[in-house]
């Protein structure tokens, strides 16, 4: 009988827990022909959350946990669930109901069936206009960066059949894009739809400071298009300039030497100032990620896992 892990990354969610158990299980317990195991990654929660699952495992032995050293982030507790699950597929599941338990169903029809990534879109995006606009500019920007294909809209609520798993617990990255992860690494997808429920309790964690990180960290990781545009706006400017200052011999040639506008000489100064900002801020962003990378760090630490095998080389804290 094949098993299928569900990863549920947690920070947090003592509040909406309870109503998130309760519905899972009585989707689960209603599948039949499969086993399953629930493996709750604990992401340095501040409140009873970790209580809460060891309470839960004391009561079905189906769940583990592993528990960070401290709050590593989404991208980085997704990884270490990947590691740790033992499953013939993985489903990735937030804890906040806003991921109807329900279609994980669905998601196994169609794996049966031969798809290796069955992931999910959102139908309804109940989100500010000015977020919309961005976040539809965000992926058209981001898929002319690219030769891969972009799933815009989709997000980490789908199923991952073991050879996707493998792939991308072989990358190894610390600052990691598992969105643009799932495009690049192919196999077969299928697409399915959901309607994204309000949080049951508690609040959302992330800010537009996490989302920013999270886009920058998207077109850093997918392509070095932005370094070839910088590079290629340098050279338009130096042709602009070379141009300029033959006409301007030209003039001086012919009217001789003539005051230069204070303003235009201003103007000229900023822009040209601006644009090296950019470029410098541009090339400091793949720096940074050079240098993070080139640490070799842990990409995680554990403080405690359920069962009390550390595996993946990760020490225990």
């Amino acid at each position: 009988m094949k098993l299928i892990t569900i990863i549920i990354p947690s920070y947090n969610e003592e509040e909406v827990l309870p109503h998130f158990m309760g519905r899972l299980t009585e989707v689960i317990n209603s599948i039949k022909n499969y086993e399953f195991e629930f493996l709750f990654i604990n992401d340095g929660s501040k409140d009873g959350t970790l209580n809460l699952i060891k309470k839960y495992r004391s009561q079905d032995s189906r769940i583990r946990y592993i528990d960070l050293s401290r709050n590593f982030g989404k991208e980085i507790g997704m990884l270490a669930g990947m590691d740790y699950a033992r499953g013939d597929a993985v489903i990735i599941i937030d804890a906040d109901l806003q991921h109807p338990p329900e279609k994980i169903k669905e998601m196994i029809k169609w794996w049966e069936k031969g798809y290796d990534d069955v992931y999910t879109v959102r139908l309804n995006r109940e989100e500010s206009f000015f977020k919309k606009i961005t976040s539809k500019l965000y992926y058209t920007v981001l898929q002319k960066m690219t030769e891969e294909h972009v799933y815009p809209n989709s997000g980490d609520f789908r199923l991952l059949d073991r050879k996707c798993i493998n792939a991308l617990t072989s990358m190894r990255e610390t600052e990691r894009y598992t969105k643009g992860m799932y495009g690049w690494i192919g196999f077969n997808k299928k697409e399915l739809t959901y309607i994204e429920e309000g949080r049951v309790a508690g609040e959302t964690k992330w800010q537009f400071n996490q989302l920013l990180k999270l886009a920058i960290d998207g077109i850093t990781s997918y392509s070095t298009v932005p370094l070839r545009i910088s590079a290629i706006i340098g050279m338009f400017i130096s042709v602009i300039g070379f141009i300029f200052l033959i006409i301007e011999i030209i003039k001086i040639l012919i009217n001789g030497i003539e005051v230069a506008g204070y303003g235009t000489l201003l103007v000229g100064i900023l822009f040209m100032g601006g644009i090296q900002l950019i470029s410098l801020g541009i090339i400091g962003e793949y720096l940074s990620r050079i240098f993070i990378e080139t640490k070799e760090r842990p990409t995680y630490l554990i403080k405690e896992v359920s069962d009390g095998k550390i595996e993946k080389g990760n020490k225990k804290y």
